[in-house]
């Protein structure tokens, strides 16, 4: 989730995942897939880069689930 700043200060969570597009028209506003709109005080290149980070801590952390547990099971070649 990535935390946004509405026009009124009020602070929310979003998915990026259901974040179809954003626009600045010149408020940043976020089209999510169902349709549903928000305005917030960041700019368009701070969202992007809040879900840039946001995926990039995804990766990291499947990494480190993965590396984690390479020890753990063996691999289905290992039964071979």
């Amino acid at each position: 989730m990535i935390v946004l700043t509405r026009l009124n200060r009020s602070r929310f969570a979003v998915n990026p995942d259901l974040i179809e597009r954003v626009q600045a028209t010149p408020d940043t506003t976020l089209i999510m897939v169902d349709g549903a709109t928000f305005v917030v005080t960041e700019t368009m290149d701070d969202v992007i880069a809040q879900i840039t980070r946001f995926r990039a801590g995804v990766l990291a952390s499947a990494a480190a689930l993965i590396a984690a547990n390479e020890g753990d099971s063996p691999t289905p070649e290992a039964g071979l």
